[in-house]
């Protein structure tokens, strides 16, 4: 039924948004990659983003003692950083300044872009907090959201990253100033892409007057402190199952590939090899050398079936061998940095379906569609960055 009522409706795009988004795209890129004081300031902010995670390791020491953190283990390096960083975070929440700084930076996007206020928050506030947390900013409203700013919501947590994991993609070889970069790029696009994809042919209930951002519920900062350090519990072991979890089967997989390429003499057989195959088109179009392209078609292939973290690390194991560098290793950064992966879209649905159990419906039918928006974001982001980059 939602579908007949969609396509029953006169739509008629509305191209401020997407000609915006993609106009703020291409300047934000100019500033962050060709301009010299532009780039110098973004490698600045993002050296001080690994300087201040990397307090995380006195903590990590006291715990696992200094020989391993030393030693650059993953699993005491990395994963102790979410716990630092939610707890940051959620003291900023309490304070309110996290608020006040996604509200400006969603004010901004609504003024230049014409998208609501809801929209505009929620893609201004994922690549800090997240695409499962963002929604508890607009709670509230979640039931008065259109398809259209449904859409334009998931697409938005599909195409960015969360500063939660930064430092695991760091860890894994991913330059710091790429991935800040290409969730700045992608944050407007995101918008721009959703509104191409799925235009708006409701009236918006959510006007700038009307909307209040969610407070804390936590009691004092010492509550605060402690509820966000137990807030990264999920997404630490989020991140162990799935890389535990899916680099067995992947392991698995190729296993049984090559069982199977070896009954007609193709032992080589793996499942990189075929997300390669299949990507590297993609690659290439995205501006790649086509030396590089089944390395990239590879990481494509891996962020898109599996997912970001399987990507990044395999870019680091592409990274250490030499057969993916300079122009093909920024492009590949840019192009799996995103969210957009089947496990995210379980997530997103469970996210929404709690807050909001009366808009299941509508979020299982714009989920396919915010998914492919999403993808389509990151591919442009890196296609602009590939471009613009010396």
């Amino acid at each position: 039924m939602l579908a007949i009522s969609f396509f029953i409706q006169n739509v008629t795009i509305n191209w401020r948004p997407v000609i915006w988004g993609l106009i703020l795209q291409f300047v934000l890129g100019l500033i962050t990659l060709r301009w010299p004081v532009g780039r110098s300031i973004f490698q600045c902010v993002s050296n001080k983003v690994v300087t201040f995670l990397d307090f995380t390791k006195v903590g990590a020491s006291f715990i696992f003692s200094e020989d391993l953190v030393s030693k650059g283990v993953f699993a005491f390096t990395v994963l102790p950083v979410i716990f630092f960083f939610s707890f940051v975070v959620q003291i900023m929440c309490y304070l309110g300044a996290m608020q006040w700084i996604i509200m400006k930076l969603g004010w901004i996007l609504q003024r230049i872009m014409g998208t609501t206020l809801c929209e505009s928050i929620s893609a201004a506030a994922n690549p800090f907090i997240g695409m499962s947390e963002s929604p508890l900013l607009i709670k509230p409203y979640i039931n008065q959201l259109t398809l259209s700013e449904l859409h334009a919501i998931l697409s938005s947590g599909f195409s960015t990253i969360s500063g939660s994991v930064l430092a695991a993609y760091i860890a894994f070889g991913a330059e710091p100033a790429h991935l800040i970069t290409a969730s700045v790029m992608s944050a407007p696009t995101a918008l721009s892409y959703s509104k191409l994809f799925y235009p708006e042919t409701e009236q918006s209930l959510t006007k700038f007057e009307n909307i209040k951002l969610e407070k804390s519920s936590d009691t004092n900062i010492l509550d605060a402190a402690t509820n966000g350090a137990l807030a990264a519990i999920p997404i630490v072991l989020g991140i162990i199952a799935n890389i535990v979890a899916f680099v067995s089967f992947i392991a698995l997989l190729n296993g049984m590939l090559s069982w199977f390429g070896g009954l007609v003499g193709y032992e080589e057989l793996s499942f990189e090899i075929i997300l390669a195959k299949v990507f590297m088109p993609l690659s290439w179009v995205m501006g790649v050398p086509w030396e590089h392209c089944e390395e990239v078609g590879t990481l494509i292939g891996l962020k898109t079936v599996v997912n970001e973290l399987i990507a990044y690390q395999k870019m680091g194991e592409f990274k250490k061998q030499g057969r993916i560098y300079g122009r093909s290793e920024a492009i590949a950064t840019y192009a799996i940095c995103g969210f957009a992966n089947p496990g995210s879209i379980g997530i997103q649905i469970g996210v929404f379906t709690s807050l909001a159990p009366e808009k299941k419906e509508q979020v299982t039918f714009v989920i396919m569609r915010a998914f492919i928006a999403g993808s389509a974001v990151c591919f442009l982001t890196a296609s602009i960055a590939g471009k613009i980059e010396i």
